[in-house]
Parts: structure tokens; sequence; C-alpha cells
């Protein structure tokens, strides 16, 4: 259980203790009323850090955004095609499973404005430069984004909710048999409608 003195309350010590007490409960489950009984104060003395529990939601997405974005791209740098693909979707679910609360603030649907603003656009931009080494043009490129995006969303939120665990191959023997399915059909991927 995160459990942190009063001394020192700032909004990031906050988002860092939402993000943490997300981990362990669950994203939805990191309020401000969970927080401030875990930081011995009044949950009111909390909203001159946070506005509501939307605003520190946001907080934590933005906070897991982040995280994830610097540790794909310190994953991919220098890689190219398959060897990318798989650093790029290996953080991801690594992600995922030592961190299920953030992972799944990452997901939060944010504002416009913020969405611009936020680590999300790195994201993008990065599966992209992934996608460059398997030459997809426009519009395929879109769904290329949104495929890998389903996939590594979709396997990584079963494997976390223990949909893997009861039967054989084991997740990972899968893992890798997805990725490199995956880069199969990047490779060939049908460009004429």
């Amino acid at each position: 259980m995160v459990r942190v003195g009063r001394v020192g309350l700032t909004t990031e010590r906050l988002v860092r203790a939402g993000a943490e007490l997300a981990d362990e409960v669950g994203f939805e489950q990191a309020t401000p009323a969970e927080l401030a009984r875990r930081f011995g104060v009044k949950t009111a003395s909390l909203y001159s850090h946070v506005k509501n529990a939307h605003d520190l939601k946001t907080k934590i997405a933005l906070l897991a955004l982040e995280e994830l974005a610097d540790q794909v791209s310190t994953a991919v740098a220098g890689r190219a095609g398959k060897d990318a693909l798989t650093a790029f979707a290996n953080v991801y679910r690594d992600y995922a499973l030592k961190h299920p609360g953030r992972f799944a603030a990452a997901q939060f649907r944010l504002d416009p404005q913020t969405a611009a603003a936020s680590a999300g656009v790195r994201h993008a931009q990065m599966t992209r430069a992934i996608l460059r080494g398997y030459n997809l043009a426009e519009p395929h490129q879109t769904h290329a984004v949104r495929l890998l995006g389903s996939v590594f969303s979709g396997y990584v939120g079963l494997e976390t909710a223990g949909g893997f665990s009861h039967s054989a191959p084991d997740s990972q023997e899968s893992w890798t048999e997805i990725l490199n399915a995956l880069d199969t059909l990047l490779r060939t991927w049908p460009t004429t409608s």
C-alpha cells in the first residue's frame, strides 16, 4: 500500500503517488479521496494541487504517457524493421505488466488540447517511424498504426487480466508468434483497394 507523509505535498508527489496507487489497486480507484487517506490529510487539501478526480486522472495519464514514450524511444533508437517493431512492442508489454494502472491511465481519454500537448504525440510519431521501415504509404500507414495499437493493447489487456494463464502455450510464446506474424503482415501489406 502506498503510504506517504503529509510534509512536502506537491502536485508532482501527489501524481506519482496516484500512479503508484493506480498500479496497486487499479486506475479507476486512484481517487483524491483515497490519496488523501493515504497522505493522512483531508481530501479538500489536495485541491490546491489537483482540481478534481478527472484532473488527477489526467495528470496520471500524462505521467504514464511520458514514461512510456521515454522507454520506447530508448528501446527503438538505432533499430529498424522487425527489430524496432519487437523492441517497441516489448516495451509496451513490459510496461503494462509492471505498471498495469499506469498502462490503463495511458489510454485515458484526454481532451484534444491536452492530447496534442502530451507525449501521446511522440507515441504516434514513433509508431510511424517504425512503419517507415515497411514502406507503407497513406492511408495504409494509418491502418497499420491502428492495427498495432489494437494488437498491443488488446494482448496486454487480456494477459494482465489473466486471460492466458490457464492454457498452453505460454503467453511469451504466443507474443513472439504474434510479433513474427505482424512483421510478415507489415512486409506484405496489400496496398491496392
